[in-house]
């Protein structure tokens, strides 16, 4: 069968684009292919800095020819109807289609459709075009002097150059023929822009990849990344350095160069007192390098430097790897001042006691000078949620409201709050923002701090995603869960909450936090008080707890969910009124253990037959006595249940009164043969009104029992 090449060739694709770019490229023609009516065995994308390609292989060499019929309404029908037939059906006229006779509902229009299979060059000639001029680029340009006409082609940087060949192995490929914008589609590409200017010409995909080889072309993104690491770690380790791995660099950089060459640079020893994260990511940010340390030093940088050139250069990369140099220096020469800055008093230090007072702050440590700036410049939190100074008030108080919850230290707790946020004022963190917190630790440390207090400037903001740690440290929990809270109660105050995929404030992130934070240091707090008295700060806005918790037992779903708990025993505990995350979880656990045992599989699959009966019985109005009288048993069986629906009831009540939710779960599990009893031997329905009545009070004991701990019937199996 066929094989399909695409190549589009452009100037330098930003490399933050490239792996989406070659995705989409491959779903809009794999999705237009299989929607025309052709099929393939596989596809697969790549990408360079200045090329997207695709490789289709055993693509169908035509379309298959179609019949159908299309059913249009009855031949009284209104004319409207049948205008709208015509348009569905792609008719002229209603002569046309043909009626056929139903003995039910009479004569009825048929469209008979019939369309001929179309080859595939024609089909990709007729897709590729519309592609190109509709392609999701995040931003585009026009080039040239067709850019002054309307509707000219945009693509993200210029397009220049089209190669579409078609065809079986075993024979030549032909051409796909048509033109975008003046560029027709050929057999011809161009090597790297350096050592391969000149025209090659291609014939199918494995043609292609070992040509653009030999023109110093290396296709496979992957393998770019590959022969970076592998390079780099090689030309550090000969040097006695160990490679400082950044995936994320490293995606960069490969989509940077197409022909990768690893090159070693040097900056001054005297730069290493600037902390490592500062020289690492000005290193990154500036010149797209990484950094190395020296083998079994732990931390501590080398002052060499490790880059990727797209040139095999005649010196080997000297001059590449001074000039290199040259920029890092004069970089980390800024870094430098900016570290020494942040260390010294500010200018405007006269004009701070007044915060330095509202917040106990001593304006002889530098850091605590930054915290009073942040106030008296009044910087804005949020339009409507007020300063950043106002909102270090609020979580001060917070925090050190729950501190006692969480173990910490009030007087520490305070401390930590009031800094936690300094670092915003200084320079490291105005030219790296990425760097706030990390950099409040390390200033927090060089001014005497406690450790509990310089670990929470930077551990508040924990977790950050689904695969960092949450802070643990009962100083830096208080403020972490402060802060966030504060951050929900703020944005549900002012009714700016997430809605679908959009989540400016990362609310969703923010929630989750305060959930694992909870839950991994096993930390029980009712939720509902805490937010009641953080929205009473926010005058004017709306207390919306309610809407808030449901909020968090969403979050609380989805982090159950990922940890491999089933949603319905998640659902069966979580009640509206569920604030206590932690109490949740051992819920969850508990029942997850009683139903997998034997006892808990069979009494959950006799509580869901008496709540069954039950409902089925409400529905019908049946009556139901409001209580069990033992006067009105006639079968051994209903004096057993009732005996231990009595015993169950109450242990399971006293055990989760205790917390112990595993004891409460077994209590429960004791009525699994009394309830298989009485269903094999006690008719539920008896002819007698009263008995009947009290026997579905029974089932309603049951239910009730079983409700203290979970509701069973959201319970699947």
């Amino acid at each position: 069968m066929p094989d399909l090449l695409l190549e589009l060739r452009s100037e330098e694709i930003p490399a933050r684009m490239q792996r989406k770019a070659a995705g989409d490229l491959r779903k809009m023609l794999t999705d237009g292919l299989v929607e025309a009516g052709l099929t393939y065995e596989a596809a697969r994308e790549y990408w360079t800095p200045r090329r997207l390609a695709l490789d289709i292989r055993g693509l169908t060499a035509r379309s298959k020819d179609i019949r159908e019929e299309i059913k249009g309404p009855s031949t009284t029908a209104p004319e409207q109807a049948v205008q709208g037939f015509l348009r569905k059906a792609g008719l002229s006229s209603i002569a046309e289609a043909h009626v056929h006779s139903d003995p039910k509902k009479g004569d009825f229009y048929v469209a008979h459709i019939s369309k001929p299979g179309r080859a595939a060059q024609e089909i990709i000639a007729e897709l590729v075009p519309g592609i190109i001029k509709s392609f999701p680029w995040p931003k585009s340009m026009r080039w040239g002097p067709a850019s002054a006409k309307p509707g000219s082609l945009r693509w993200v940087r210029p397009l220049q150059s089209i190669v579409c060949t078609f065809g079986p192995e075993t024979e030549e490929p032909v051409v796909v023929d048509f033109e975008i914008d003046g560029i027709r589609a050929g057999n011809v590409t161009y090597g790297h822009r350096f050592h391969a200017p000149g025209p090659i010409a291609v014939r199918r995909f494995d043609d292609y990849v070992a040509k653009l080889e030999a023109a110093k072309v290396v296709l496979d993104a992957d393998r770019r990344k590959e022969i970076i690491l592998h390079d780099a770690r090689n030309i550090a380790f000969a040097n006695g350095l160990d490679l400082v791995e950044d995936e994320g660099l490293l995606e960069e950089v490969s989509g940077l160069v197409e022909w990768p060459v690893v090159l070693m640079g040097e900056f001054e020893q005297d730069f290493l007192t600037i902390p490592g994260e500062v020289i690492r990511l000005t290193i990154r940010a500036n010149q797209k390098c990484f950094v190395a340390r020296p083998q079994g030093a732990g931390e501590d940088l080398s002052n060499r430097f490790i880059l990727v050139a797209n040139i095999e250069a005649s010196d080997g990369g000297m001059e590449i790897a001074y000039g290199n140099g040259k920029v890092v220096r004069a970089r980390l020469s800024d870094a430098l001042y900016f570290w020494k800055t942040d260390q010294a008093d500010l200018p405007d230090l006269d004009q701070l006691g007044g915060s330095a007072a509202k917040f106990g702050l001593d304006l002889k440590k530098p850091l605590d000078q930054r915290m009073a700036r942040l106030d008296h410049l009044n910087v804005t939190f949020h339009a409507k949620l007020g300063t950043q100074g106002q909102r270090v008030e609020r979580i001060k108080r917070l925090a050190q409201e729950l501190a006692p919850i969480v173990g910490a230290d009030s007087a520490l707790v305070a401390r930590a709050a009031v800094l936690a946020k300094a670092d915003l004022q200084t320079e490291v963190v105005g030219e790296f923002p990425e760097l706030q917190g990390a950099m409040g630790r390390k200033y927090a440390l060089l001014q005497g701090e406690h450790a509990s207090v310089a670990a929470a400037a930077e551990e508040h903001y924990k977790p950050q995603g689904p695969s960092d740690r949450v802070p643990t440290d009962p100083v830096s929990v208080a403020v972490a869960l402060a802060d966030k809270l504060d951050t929900l109660t703020g944005f549900w105050a002012i009714d700016e909450k997430p809605t679908g995929s959009k989540d400016p404030f990362a609310l969703r992130r923010a929630a989750l936090g305060v959930v694992r934070t909870l839950i991994e240091n096993r930390i029980r707090l009712a939720l509902t008080s805490v937010f009641a008295k953080v929205f009473a700060n926010f005058k004017g806005g709306a207390d919306q707890s309610f809407d808030l918790l449901a909020f968090f037992h969403d979050r609380l779903k989805v982090y159950l969910r990922d940890q491999g708990a089933r949603y319905d025993l998640i659902d069966a505990v979580i009640t509206p009124q569920s604030d206590d995350l932690l109490q949740i979880v051992r819920r969850v656990e508990a029942l997850g253990s009683l139903l997998d045992t034997e006892e808990g599989k069979n009494l959950l699959a006799g509580t869901k037959r008496a709540a069954n009966i039950l409902a089925a019985e409400e529905k019908k109005k049946t009556l139901i006595a409001e209580t069990v009288e033992p006067a009105l048993f006639r079968e051994d069986a209903e004096k057993k249940l009732y005996a231990a629906v009595n015993r169950a009831e109450k242990e399971a009540g006293q055990a989760i009164q205790n917390e112990d939710f595993s004891g409460a779960m077994l209590a429960l599990s004791v009525l699994r043969e009394p309830v298989d009893s009485f269903f094999e031997g006690v008719l539920v329905n008896d002819e007698d009104q009263a008995v009947r009545a009290n026997r579905l009070a029974l089932l309603a004991r049951i239910r009730a029992a079983t409700d203290q701990v979970a509701d069973f019937s959201k319970i699947v199996g």
